[in-house]
């Protein structure tokens, strides 16, 4: 467990309404005892995500995320449990203790502090270097892009010196070692050429993640040299995939939309020109994980893309993921110019702006590529067209929407309406259209019941479902207790939610959120959350769950008996056999009775 006791954290959690904070990611609506949104965690049309006042916990129908306030924000703003601790905190107004942490706590706690820590005075030696005379041909640089010291300062623009370490150097006498420098992506090490600054004569832009802390940097050379463009690895605080340049700032932009661009000047020149809205993915193409940071804010995104060809491809994937993650996604027409920097330079904001305002729908857009491709003077290509427009059009799971969207294509390539309507039916009924699992699941709503996992082994799912029965009717547990003690559940976590269940209801009702936050590691905390969220497939009248009830006590109980006897491995003595066979002959009686 973390340094913090097992009180705090307690009070802590018990100081949060879990309603209240998923409220200010996920749009939640009100349905019978819980809420229901879209669920952050995996894309769906249909809400399955519930959100529970009475448990303090929230959990998806879908993919079955589930978990409490701490693991909430521990899997959607990448916080370890501590960070999640600390940040409740501070909104509730509640002082963590200081000083009362061991050792490793104190390292495990503070590994990641020190590379913020670190990156933080990297950004601010090179700000500075770059307002020195040694960093003259970075600010000409920038001052031929015709940015203004006011944007400059506004995204920290700086540059690093021409010397190899004189970076390392610097940090050093701060106080950072060099596996801190190394572990945060600022320095490296060979054997031959010993210890050297990552980035050296590159003016440099700084990376921040969502709450504008410096994670990473980016950094474009000089005059001659490979690569011209060069960011940090991914370290501990910096994963590409899942940060957006620019991300601190567009989020507080009071835009009903996002501009996605494909490099940092772009970004920058965007935001100098009043499109606060504008970031950039990091160096590689446009994530899956990247669009659920975007689906969080609920706006529709624009692809300020290069309108060359490689600018096209990239904008043609990017609209993939951004309809596979339920959002919308338009394409802004930057032509005659490449990106969105030359077209501010030449035609300014203002026309820039109407571009905004038509930005070409993305479907449409992906259609209008894929008839550059056919010949219409040719029946048999222009055939083949309206076929490969008509498979796309079976994307398109709302009957409503998908009518619509023949609409615009057969209004614009000149198809006949009936004739598309007619071969898209055909498509969807021969299979152009499936259902996934997921929205199956959802459109179940609150009824669903999970069923149990193919990989799940008999003996864990019995334990949780029987540990579920318990936390959703304690009145049971008065029944079974000399029957059934934490010995019997042969899982490590389920062992240890048992153990503090039991004591729970001696005393009272399990508290499941608390449970919970026995549990430092997040896979753990999944695994125990699942206990409070797992039913069998089909239980209808009170005579078939009393029955049910029945045969998963007996169920435990045996796997409990074949666990001892095989690992005895085969050393169990008769005596021990039969005095198992005859509890569970006693047991089954008891339960029947």
């Amino acid at each position: 467990m973390p340094f913090y006791s097992d009180e705090i954290i307690e009070q802590v959690r018990q100081s949060t309404d879990i309603v209240q904070l998923i409220s200010g990611y996920v749009n939640l609506k009100r349905k019978g005892s819980k809420f229901f949104g879209l669920c952050p965690f995996h894309n769906e049309k249909t809400g399955s995500f519930s959100v529970s006042d009475d448990t303090q916990m929230y959990y998806c129908f879908g993919c079955h995320a589930t978990g409490n306030c701490y693991t909430f924000l521990m899997k959607h703003e990448n916080m370890n449990f501590v960070e999640a601790v600390q940040f409740l905190a501070e909104k509730a107004g509640i002082r963590l203790p200081e000083g009362n942490e061991s050792a490793e706590a104190k390292r495990a706690r503070s590994r990641r502090e020190r590379l913020y820590e670190a990156n933080t005075e990297a950004a601010k030696y090179f700000y500075k270097a770059l307002r020195s005379p040694q960093g003259e041909i970075g600010y000409e640089y920038f001052r031929k892009r015709e940015l203004s010291d006011e944007t400059m300062r506004s995204f920290g623009l700086g540059y690093s010196l021409q010397y190899k370490d004189d970076l390392t150097k610097y940090l050093q006498k701060k106080g950072f070692t060099i596996d801190e420098l190394c572990a945060a992506g600022l320095s490296s090490y060979n054997e031959k050429y010993g210890v050297s600054d990552k980035f050296y004569n590159r003016v440099m832009f700084p990376i921040m993640n969502g709450s504008g802390k410096v994670i990473a940097f980016g950094g474009r050379v000089m005059g001659e040299g490979e690569p011209k463009y060069l960011n940090t690895s991914e370290t501990e605080i910096f994963e590409k995939r899942k940060n957006l340049f620019g991300l601190n700032l567009a989020r507080s932009s009071r835009a009903d939309n996002f501009i996605l661009c494909e490099g940092y000047m772009d970004v920058i020149s965007l935001h100098q020109a009043g499109f606060t809205q504008a970031m950039a993915s990091l160096g590689t193409a446009f994530t899956m994980d990247q669009a659920m940071i975007l689906k969080r804010f609920g706006r529709d995104v624009l692809l300020a893309y290069d309108s060359d060809t490689a600018g096209v491809n990239a904008a043609l994937k990017a609209i993939s993921i951004l309809r596979t993650c339920g959002l919308n996604g338009r394409v802004i027409n930057m032509q005659p110019y490449k990106d969105p920097d030359e077209f501010i330079k030449n035609l300014g904001a203002e026309e820039y702006r109407k571009r905004l305002d038509n930005a070409e729908n993305g479907f449409l857009f992906e259609v209008r590529i894929l008839r550059k491709n056919y010949d219409f003077s040719d029946p048999a290509k222009k055939t083949d067209f309206y076929n490969e427009v008509a498979k796309k059009l079976c994307i398109f799971e709302e009957e409503l929407e998908r009518e619509n969207y023949i609409d615009a294509v057969s209004a614009e390539y000149g198809i006949p309406g009936d004739a598309l309507k007619k071969q898209v039916i055909s498509l969807v009924l021969r299979g152009g259209v499936k259902l996934s699992d997921t929205k199956a699941r959802a459109d179940a709503g609150a009824g669903y019941q999970a069923a149990k996992p193919e990989s799940d082994d008999s003996d864990k799912y019995a334990q949780r479902v029987l540990l579920t029965y318990l936390a959703e009717e304690p009145k049971r547990y008065e029944g079974i207790k000399d029957l059934i003690d934490a010995q019997d559940f042969t899982d490590p976590i389920y062992h240890k939610v048992s153990e503090r269940m039991f004591s729970d209801m001696e005393g009272g009702v399990p508290n499941p959120a608390s449970i919970i936050n026995m549990f430092e590691d997040a896979d753990e905390q999944q695994t125990a959350a699942e206990v409070f969220h797992t039913k069998l497939d089909a239980i209808v009248t009170d005579e078939e769950k009393e029955k049910a009830f029945r045969d998963i006590v007996l169920k435990v109980k045996q796997e409990r008996f074949d666990h001892d006897a095989k690992t005895a491995g085969g050393k169990m003595s008769l005596d021990e056999k039969l005095k198992q066979k005859r509890m569970m002959e006693e047991l089954r009686k008891r339960m029947l009775s």
